[in-house]
């Protein structure tokens, strides 16, 4: 029987995703390591602030996880939280695990904690960066339903893997911060529809932002990071210039602007997808088998 994903607490995602019993976690509850910002501005604090870390074995090899709790605050980045992201990877350089598991969802940088959380976000980067220059794979996964946005999201992009559901979002700036900055015309945070062709897990990992695709199902989340296991990406100068290349190809493969015209559906009909308006209907399976030219790649 299949459990959703999307459904468990950041936790309970650990427990199923990891060896069954192995997580150990740092700063784990009896701690009380809470955000001294939130106590000030009278807005209430989380036991963890909001994520989860540790070390654990993923198919008998250790690990180091991280898991950010959506239903606190959205997952958003505080400077607490993002510490515990930091000294998670910088211990990984130093105990040299065979991957750091990011378990992603968050809205982006807390605004109770402004300019704190905008450096700790910055901090993250860095140190995802150092791991993978380092030869250690990070596998960020993606499916929970507060997606992976903002600085998150920037964190995402920084890592070897990108594992997503195809309920899952991951985007720089959230639906609702678009529609606020630039108006419903531009952006109806309201439109599901729209929401998912543009940030969803299928609209990823046809354009190759994420690299697997997968079911809402924590087992298949498993088997992902299992098979990202060892194939890390480090970061050289080559490679981040191949990287860039790619980058532009995609974008020069995107449509004219044009109002009358549904951008997502007429990018995926470019890469290769024979009927782009069937693709918001089709299973993870039936998407990966048409396998476009430049799309993610199935595993």
């Amino acid at each position: 029987m299949s459990l959703s994903y999307a459904e468990c607490s950041a936790r309970a995602r650990l427990a199923h995703v990891l060896d069954p019993g192995s997580f150990h976690e740092w700063l784990p509850p009896a701690e009380r390591l809470t955000s001294p910002h939130l106590a000030q501005l009278g807005v209430p604090s989380s036991f963890d602030d909001g994520v989860a870390i540790g070390r654990a074995r993923l198919a008998g090899r250790t690990v180091f996880a991280a898991a950010q709790e959506g239903a606190f605050m959205g997952g958003g980045v505080g400077e607490v939280h993002g510490a515990k992201l930091v000294g998670l990877l910088r211990r990984a350089l130093r105990d040299r695990p065979a991957a750091v598991l990011m378990l992603a969802e968050s809205g982006g940088v807390r605004l109770h904690e402004a300019n704190a959380g905008l450096i700790a976000v910055s901090e993250v980067m860095r140190s995802v960066l150092d791991v993978r220059a380092a030869g250690i794979p990070v596998i960020v996964l993606i499916g929970g339903a507060n997606g992976c946005f903002g600085g998150m999201g920037i964190v995402a992009r920084c890592a070897d893997h990108i594992v997503m559901s195809d309920i899952g979002r991951l985007a720089m700036s959230g639906p609702e911060v678009i529609e606020a900055s630039h108006g419903v015309e531009e952006f109806d945070s309201r439109d599901r529809a729209l929401v998912w062709r543009t940030t969803g897990g299928k609209h990823r990992w046809l354009t190759g932002d994420c690299d697997v695709l997968v079911e809402d199902d924590v087992q298949a989340f498993r088997d992902a990071a299992i098979a990202g296991l060892g194939s890390a990406r480090p970061v050289t100068l080559d490679g981040l210039e191949n990287e860039h290349a790619l980058l532009r190809a995609r974008l020069q493969e995107l449509p004219a602007e044009d109002p009358d015209r549904d951008d997502a559906m007429e990018m995926w009909r470019r890469l290769g997808v024979p009927d782009a308006a069937r693709v918001p209907d089709m299973d993870v399976a039936a998407l990966r088998a048409l396998r476009p030219a430049h799309g993610g790649e199935a595993k």
